[in-house]
C-alpha cells in the first residue's frame, strides 16, 4: 500500500539523509563538487508541517507547484520568500498573487508569460529571477520553449528590464526505462552550454532538472538544481 505523504512512519530527516548521500555519490562519480548541487524540497500537497521539517533538518529551498497553494501556505513556513521558488505552471492572472512570495519563477514559458511579469514587476518597482522552461522532449502536452527556439527566447527575454535570466528549467518525459532521461538530460545541458556563452557571457546560474526518480543522472549531466518531491516526502494524495 502506498503511504501519503503525511504519514507518521515517514522521517523526513531520514529521507533527507539519503538524498544527500546520493547526491555526493553522483557527485562523485562525475568529479564535481556536492557544493555545486541545490538541492529543493518539491511541496506540492504537503502541509506546512511537514514541509517546516525538512527546513529544520537543514533544506534551504522550497519549490512550489501552485499559485494558490503558496499563498494558502507561505505565512506557515519557518523560511521567508527568499526560499522559495515557483516550479509550476503561472497564468499570467496570478502573477500579482505570487511575486512577493518567491524568490525566483523557474518557469517562464513563453515571451507572453516573461513580459506579462516584467509589466507586473515595474508597477511594483521589483525585479524577479527566472528560469526558462525548456520543452527539452517536445511533448505536446507539456509547458515550455522548444529546444531551437530558445536562443531567441533568451535574447528577447535579456532584454526586459524587471526580470533576470539565471538559467534554464525542464521536465523531461517519464522514464519508461532506466536511465532514460539522461540523453534529455545530456542535450539540455548542451542547450545550457551553449546559451550561456553565446548570449549571457557565462554568467548563467543554474540549469534546474532532475527529480526524485532521476536525479543522480542528471546531476551527471550537468544539472546544478534538483527537484525533489517524493523522495523527501513520500507519495502524494492528488486526490485532495
Amino acid at each position: 500500500m502506498t503511504r501519503n505523504c503525511c504519514g507518521d512512519g515517514l522521517d523526513v530527516a531520514e529521507n533527507l539523509r539519503k538524498i544527500r548521500e546520493r547526491i555526493r555519490e553522483a557527485c562523485a562519480a562525475c568529479g564535481r563538487d556536492e557544493s555545486e548541487v541545490t538541492l529543493m524540497a518539491v511541496t506540492k500537497t504537503v502541509p506546512p508541517e511537514r514541509v517546516n521539517k525538512a527546513l529544520d533538518a537543514g533544506v534551504r529551498l522550497l519549490g512550489e507547484n501552485r499559485v494558490q497553494e503558496c499563498c494558502e501556505k507561505y505565512q506557515s513556513y519557518h523560511c521567508t520568500a527568499e526560499q522559495i521558488h515557483l516550479i509550476g505552471h503561472l497564468q499570467t492572472n496570478k502573477i500579482r498573487s505570487i511575486i512577493d512570495k518567491v524568490s525566483m519563477i523557474e518557469s517562464v514559458d513563453s515571451l507572453h508569460l516573461a513580459k506579462e511579469l516584467d509589466e507586473a514587476l515595474k508597477k511594483r518597482d521589483m525585479e524577479m529571477d527566472i528560469l526558462l522552461q525548456v520543452n527539452i522532449g517536445m511533448e505536446p502536452r507539456k509547458s515550455g520553449f522548444a529546444p531551437e527556439e530558445t536562443e531567441a527566447a533568451a535574447v528577447l527575454a535579456r532584454e526586459l528590464p524587471h526580470v533576470r535570466v539565471r538559467g534554464l528549467m525542464t521536465i523531461p518525459p517519464v522514464e519508461t526505462v532506466p536511465h532514460g532521461n539522461l540523453v534529455y538530460f545530456e542535450k539540455m545541458h548542451r542547450l545550457y552550454v551553449d546559451i550561456n556563452g553565446k548570449i549571457y557571457d557565462n554568467k548563467l546560474e543554474y540549469i534546474s532538472m532532475g527529480m526524485s526518480g532521476d536525479f543522480a543522472d542528471a546531476i551527471r549531466a550537468g544539472s546544478n538544481m534538483v527537484r525533489v518531491g517524493t523522495a523527501i516526502f513520500g507519495a502524494r494524495d492528488y486526490t485532495k
